[in-house]
């Protein structure tokens, strides 16, 4: 839905994928797919591949025959992507090195790498994105053990001296962060929008069954103990949804996004996570049961409190970009 009109996709934008990605959610199943492969790779595909990688990447893409993950993250780099250690060297590229926490890494046909192509003055790495096909020779995957269980497994990527034909190049050499961004926004909008649909799913589960339980002939949703807290996460999630509309249009204007996103994605985490609990609490013990399925989305939401980007993170972005206050790290 968000992927150009002339390569097949709907032209809708990120606005469109943030309706879909919440209704999906409410509905109780979230799609994280959609976040990685049209998301974050196609949107920046869109906005940076020249014309003949679109045809090649983005019209199967849009077609639903193609799934691209990105990779990006490593154990050692954290949140400062300066400072990537898999390289990639020129003629042909050849990529070394390793990736961690590569979302359905296993259920893609390419990976989008960002890789060390240089060193500036300063030393900080220069880093340009390669689409590589996932079944070339010198990829090894490791699927990492994760205490809840969603369709989308994540996996630590092993490159060995892994090729990569130079037309595989995305916007060119040491143009990986500005390309990156441009799909890591929309990360983080999607991101805002599945939380704020399972928030949905949640509520609806809370406020149903407040309306029909009844102690000594009375609902449970009739005393302000119960309606209350559910009263303040609908108003928290209300706000988290705005945010995330207001992003997603950002986004779709062409202007920076990075305020907005990281806003929408810090309102919608806690805003989701405030929902599940609270949803629990109000169906007490059976709360916990595969029955009412609630718990299992509890340790879900709480992800992206986070991932991908922490709280102390986006805290330090607004302060800095939003507010002008000196850097603090």
């Amino acid at each position: 839905m968000n992927l150009p009109e002339e390569y097949g996709g709907g032209g809708m934008g990120l606005s469109a994928m943030n309706v879909v990605a919440e209704e999906a959610a409410a509905a109780g199943c979230p799609q994280i797919m959609l976040m990685i492969s049209p998301g974050i790779v196609g949107s920046l595909l869109a906005r940076h591949a020249t014309h003949e990688q679109k045809q090649q990447w983005l019209a199967p893409m849009a077609a639903g025959t193609l799934k691209i993950a990105f990779a990006i993250t490593e154990p050692d780099a954290s949140s400062n992507s300066h400072q990537l250690t898999t390289t990639a060297r020129r003629d042909k590229y050849y990529i070394s090195g390793q990736k961690t926490f590569i979302t359905a890494a296993d259920r893609a046909d390419a990976l989008l790498v960002v890789a060390r192509t240089g060193t500036d003055s300063r030393g900080r790495a220069q880093l340009s994105p390669l689409l590589v096909d996932r079944d070339t020779l010198g990829i090894d995957m490791h699927r990492i053990p994760m205490t809840f269980e969603i369709t989308d497994k994540s996996f630590t990527v092993f490159f060995d001296n892994v090729a990569a034909p130079a037309d595989r190049l995305v916007l060119g050499e040491g143009n990986g962060l500005r390309v990156a961004f441009d799909g890591m926004n929309p990360e983080r909008v999607i991101i805002a929008a599945i939380c704020n649909g399972v928030g949905r799913y949640a509520l609806d589960k809370a406020v149903t069954y407040a309306r029909e339980r009844q102690v000594r002939q009375v609902p449970i949703g009739a005393h302000q103990g119960v309606a209350h807290p559910l009263a303040e996460a609908k108003i928290a999630l209300e706000s988290a949804r705005l945010m995330t509309r207001h992003a997603a249009e950002s986004y779709d204007a062409g202007t920076d996004a990075g305020e907005a996103s990281n806003m929408a994605k810090f309102l919608a985490a806690d805003a989701a996570i405030r929902c599940v609990d609270q949803a629990i609490e109000v169906h007490g013990g059976s709360g916990f049961t595969r029955e009412v399925a609630l718990a299992s989305m509890y340790e879900f939401v709480r992800l992206f409190k986070t991932v991908p980007i922490t709280r102390e993170m986006i805290l330090n972005h607004i302060a800095r970009h939003s507010l002008g206050l000196p850097k603090s790290y």
